[in-house]
């Protein structure tokens, strides 16, 4: 067999070194085939430190995240791997997990994922043995070299950056911060937020919440497409609250969607000033990320390759 995959730590390193860093989403294919998916990350090469991949994102049936992120590294891209709780037992996640690493994935954001309720398969059984913290605290066993049976692995620690999911317009204060306190203690390495649309809410997290535990944000902007879109996301998305104001502005916009790119790159200009960096989502419209970033005075990454090795044939 050939050589294990090195890996790339782009954002890793970014983080550490305490610069600013963009991610940004796509969504795996409903079939078998993933070049739209390829497509629609391509145009994010050499804007942004990592590209994440959705898993079971509200819970409707796309291929495997796990499978994304290795054609994203094939293809010379920096995956983030979403990993939920919700489809799979602790084996499973075990298994993901450990076959991540050996892939050369070392991004990871753990999530508890969607209720069935919210997709096209309500009928569907849900595992949820563990959640969020507990899915952590496995990632941080497996760094350590642990196997949760038999003592140690054979072959050494895992090497997977692990981070994890907070909403800082959270209903509950406290309850936001004590799940915040819980991530970190069980291994998060850094924090992607939901979609952010209030700067003081923000700057409160940031202050009060993430950096005394020194914890990096990424800010979630998302792109807003038309007034309907804004509001069909606030009916349709726990926890999202649109302001009225951003809704009347696209609703009076001659173009909408200039206007939610304009949107979109106001809201990066400001939270560049608040948290380490912003995780852009542009469902469906991701040729417009570049724009985005262009207008909120964005940088270009210096190029540099992956250290990508192939696949080892056996």
């Amino acid at each position: 067999m050939g050589p294990e995959p090195g890996g790339s730590v782009r954002l890793r390193e970014a983080l550490a070194r305490g610069e600013f860093a963009v991610t940004a989403e796509v969504m795996p294919p409903r079939g078998g085939e993933a070049a739209r998916t390829l497509e629609a990350a391509a145009v994010l090469r050499g804007l942004v430190h990592a590209v994440n991949v959705t898993d079971g994102s509200r819970a409707v049936m796309r291929m495997s995240s796990l499978a994304v992120c290795r054609l994203l590294l094939d293809h010379g891209l920096e995956p983030v791997l979403q990993m939920t709780c919700r489809d799979r037992n602790r084996l499973a996640l075990q298994a993901d997990l450990l076959g991540a690493h050996a892939l050369g994935i070392r991004n990871l954001l753990c999530l508890t994922g969607d209720p069935l309720r919210a997709g096209d398969q309500p009928g569907a059984r849900p595992v949820n043995e563990l959640e969020a913290v507990r899915l952590l605290q496995l990632v941080d066993r497996f760094n350590a070299g642990e196997d949760p049976v038999q003592g140690v692995l054979p072959d050494g620690g895992t090497d997977l950056f692990a981070g994890a999911a907070a909403d800082p317009q959270s209903a509950s204060w406290s309850g936001l911060v004590s799940r915040v306190r819980r991530k970190h203690a069980a291994g998060a390495r850094f924090l992607q937020t939901q979609m952010v649309m209030d700067t003081a809410a923000l700057r409160r997290f940031v202050e009060e919440v993430a950096a005394p535990l020194g914890l990096p944000v990424l800010a979630g902007v998302f792109l807003l497409k038309s007034a309907r879109n804004a509001r069909f996301i606030n009916r349709v998305v726990p926890g999202a609250n649109i302001p009225e104001p951003l809704i009347e502005r696209l609703e009076a916009a001659a173009d909408p969607a200039a206007e939610g790119i304009a949107i979109a790159a106001e809201q990066v200009a400001a939270y560049r000033q608040l948290a380490q960096g912003v995780h852009l989502m542009a469902v469906k419209a991701e040729e417009r990320i570049p724009e985005i970033l262009r207008q909120a005075g964005i940088p270009a990454l210096p190029t540099e390759p992956l250290p990508i090795e192939p696949l080892a044939k056996v």
